[in-house]
């Protein structure tokens, strides 16, 4: 597996980073597909045998269960110094007041309750899980620069926004001295290309990683456009990322087909292969819910696109609404 620096930090991660929101109890979460903690665990062992040592995971995921179940797993398979784990923090925890957003006191609450249920007395990556209009940016830039500060969290990240509102939030912190956001996990497949106008130039500009989350666009990248999984059909964000743009995503999905029949490897595997080749592309965020899944990200790291193959998997796409900020 090979690693890349996360921007322009110092810190090593390898090029794929295993998503874990597939990982938690599925009835304590919003998502009924999740694999349970005996479930999950192989998973998590595999990642890290095939050299992957970067796992992002949310204090949301499936009521904090995500988190404890990778915390344990974690724990038992590998060394903590040799992994780089990341969470986020942002969603509803609890009712009532206080129990959701980017305050101070939800988000020093929130470290320490992350920090428990994964075990651990620092995470690497601590992320905002998006932005929230709610409170002054710089409430929050300077509470997570106090993590930081209290040992914490070792870097910081942004997730899905608009790029007037992280260049705004980069700008603050440099103003005020503050610990920087060194990642954006943004939303960036062959479906949906849109942050290449305006969000992947800034973060290229300011040597910000960038770790793509759904890279293979909920696995619709995957199988034949007619072709339903359990997690498609009843995963309803996932529906309003596609439902206004199915036609021309019937044509791009056709032509990573085309691309990976003549190769003749799995789509799954050109398909991400694509992003890699991005520039300023550090490591896609990848879900594994079936063995198959780890052996076709790893596979598709060192498979190198043509240009010409480049160019037939972006002709067919079309301008998309602006989406995945909710």
């Amino acid at each position: 597996m090979d690693t890349i620096k996360l921007g322009r930090t110092g810190l090593d991660v390898s090029r794929l980073c295993l998503g874990c929101m597939s990982y938690g109890v599925a009835e304590r979460g919003n998502h009924l597909w999740t694999l349970g903690e005996e479930e999950s665990r192989p998973f998590i062992r595999k990642a890290l045998e095939l050299g992957i040592n970067f796992f992002d995971t949310a204090n949301v995921y499936s009521d904090g269960t995500s988190e404890e179940i990778v915390g344990r797993a974690l724990k038992d398979f590998a060394r903590r110094d040799e992994i780089v784990l990341a969470t986020k923090v942002h969603g509803r925890m609890r009712p009532g007041p206080n129990g959701a957003g980017l305050s101070r006191k939800a988000i020093m609450a929130e470290i320490d309750h992350s920090l428990r249920r994964l075990g651990t007395d620092y995470v690497d990556l601590y992320q905002i899980h998006r932005w929230d209009a709610s409170v002054p940016i710089e409430e929050t830039l300077e509470a997570l620069h106090d993590v930081v500060k209290a040992g914490k969290a070792r870097y910081i990240g942004a997730s899905s926004m608009h790029a007037w509102q992280f260049a705004k939030a980069l700008y603050l912190a440099d103003r005020h001295g503050w610990t920087r956001f060194a990642t954006m996990q943004n939303y960036v497949n062959l479906l949906y290309r849109e942050e290449e106008r305006e969000m992947l130039p800034l973060c290229r500009a300011e040597g910000v990683g960038v770790i793509p989350w759904s890279p293979l666009a909920r696995g619709r990248l995957t199988r034949d456009w007619d072709d339903q999984s359990e997690r498609s059909r009843t995963d309803e964000f996932g529906k309003t990322l596609y439902a206004a743009s199915a036609e021309a995503d019937r044509k791009v999905v056709e032509a990573v087909a085309a691309v990976a029949k003549a190769r003749g490897v799995p789509k799954a595997q050109v398909a991400l292969a694509w992003l890699l080749g991005k520039p300023g592309i550090s490591a896609p965020i990848v879900g594994a819910t079936k063995p198959h899944h780890l052996d076709d990200a790893a596979a598709a790291v060192s498979l190198k696109l043509t240009a010409e193959e480049v160019a037939a998997l972006e002709q067919p796409y079309v301008p998309h609404t602006v989406t995945g900020f909710a």
